[in-house]
């Protein structure tokens, strides 16, 4: 059997169906439990984002902790991953990300929360936790082999999946594309092939950068990813709403294309898109794939946050999948759907976003064409540093703190970051996919076990005054 062939059968298999209602049910479920609270307490989280707890034990802020989450999870998905999305399943595809990223919410918040309640703090700051903390401790010494899947899942993700290869093939793919999309400036590369010269020079500046700062540790990686996350979102922000302001109105046929491709998409297109279902399904996918509520990463970072209050970083956490979804990836998805991109034929990908920023904003071509590519760039980039905190983290789960053997892990990490423009990508995605789901499932089957717990912190929190403002 073909090898591809077999990889994409197993992707099918563990995004199937089942999952994707694991993953949406015990959203609902914690909404349930926590009163819609990421409605009523959205504000509330908004306000802590930016105000960090005085004395609080753990090794970097809660907005330091927040922008290692972002950073891991703004990326690709939010450009490339929209756009494949409303591609494949249509308009109303954008409406079931939304939908699923609502629910997402309530899930981070839960996720948030455990990861600060379970964690292991040592005499030096050092934190550790996230769903194998919160599945051992939480659900006791006798579900530790699911903590230990969780962390195998986990490490493999980051060395193998969306950490590594498929982002840097992003930013060296964009910076080609812009730069020399006819590969006009090419170079032969001993038992490589043939290839531009900006792949090979983005290859070697990104490994080099991500070598400086991941050897600087977690402090390192929290102090840049505040800088470069806020930074480029807001830049992305400003252009995207620039983008829809200045169409404004198209927007009402926008949001009617929408909501009505949500139910009845053949009525848009003849059936071209397929059904209710195929949009429900691409977007609570990309959805989950951009936001990772239910996957277990984000809590990894959450359980490095100082602060003493489970309940508050639960909020700060929940903060991410808000902004990550619900702001930058509707964005993506109005700019598409009210120019038109998604319509045209011979594109797709971040071609479909480029031709919606091209055609949306009065600005030339190649400078819409430039501020996209160097977004996609930034935050690949970031998903890097991001998804090597996440892997390292589960990797010293299983081996302890082996200073050697995680040393050599960091090596091998940028080493694969090195390589991943000259590694064939047909197959990187599908794998990347694949662990991420199979981290899911451990981390889903927590929560659902621990959201008593999740619910008892959240109404003793709330029952003071003192912590209602």
């Amino acid at each position: 059997m073909d090898f591809t062939k077999l990889l994409s059968q197993i992707d099918d298999l563990v995004w199937g169906v089942p999952l994707m209602v694991l993953i949406l049910s015990g959203g609902i479920l914690l909404t349930i439990r926590v009163k819609c609270l990421q409605v009523s307490r959205l504000p509330l989280a908004l306000k802590w984002m930016f105000q960090n707890e005085e004395g609080a034990e753990g090794e970097i802020s809660s907005f330091g902790a927040l922008c290692t989450a972002l950073s891991a999870t703004i990326g690709t998905g939010n450009i490339v991953g929209v756009a494949t999305a409303v591609c494949a399943g249509g308009p109303g595809a954008l409406f079931w990300m939304i939908v699923a990223a609502f629910f997402g919410m309530a899930t981070k918040y839960a996720e948030g929360l455990l990861a600060v309640k379970y964690r292991v703090v040592d005499k030096n700051s050092h934190s550790l936790g996230g769903p194998f903390y919160y599945i051992e401790q939480g659900m006791g010494k006798g579900w530790k082999w699911l903590a230990v899947l969780f962390a195998i899942f986990g490490t493999l993700a980051g060395l193998l999946g969306i950490g590594t290869i498929t982002q840097v093939n992003g930013i060296s793919s964009a910076i080609q594309n812009f730069f020399d999309p006819d590969k006009a400036n090419c170079v032969t590369l001993p038992g490589l092939g043939a290839y531009s010269w900006t792949v090979v020079i983005a290859s070697v500046l990104v490994a080099g950068c991500v070598a400086i700062v991941l050897i600087g540790g977690v402090k390192r990686i929290a102090s840049i990813s505040q800088i470069i996350v806020p930074f480029m979102a807001v830049i992305y922000f400003v252009f995207g709403i620039a983008l829809i302001l200045l169409n404004i109105t198209h927007v009402p046929a926008a949001i009617e294309t929408i909501v009505q491709g949500a139910f009845n998409p053949p009525a848009l297109v003849g059936g071209a898109v397929g059904t209710m279902f195929v949009a429900m399904q691409k977007g609570v996918a990309r959805g989950i794939f951009s936001n990772e509520a239910g996957l277990g990463s984000a809590p990894i970072a959450a359980a490095a946050a100082q602060t003493h209050e489970p309940v508050r970083q639960g909020l700060v956490s929940m903060t991410g999948t808000f902004i990550d979804t619900i702001i930058i990836c509707t964005i993506t998805g109005l700019s598409i759907v009210l120019t038109g991109a998604w319509q045209v034929e011979g594109i797709e990908g971040v071609a479909v976003t480029t031709y919606a920023f091209q055609n949306g904003l009065p600005l030339p071509p190649v400078v819409s064409s430039f501020i996209l590519m160097l977004c996609l760039v930034f935050f690949a980039f970031t998903t890097i540093l991001g998804w090597d905190y996440y892997s390292e983290r589960c990797l010293e789960y299983l081996v302890g703190n082996n200073k050697t053997v995680l040393l050599a892990y960091r090596w091998l990490f940028i080493l694969t970051v090195f390589a991943g423009p000259y590694i064939t990508v047909s197959a990187v995605w599908t794998v990347a996919d694949i662990f991420n789901g199979l981290m899911a499932i451990p981390n889903m089957i927590a929560l659902f076990a621990l959201s008593g717990v999740v619910a008892r912190e959240t109404k003793a929190f709330f029952a003071a005054d003192k912590h209602r403002e």
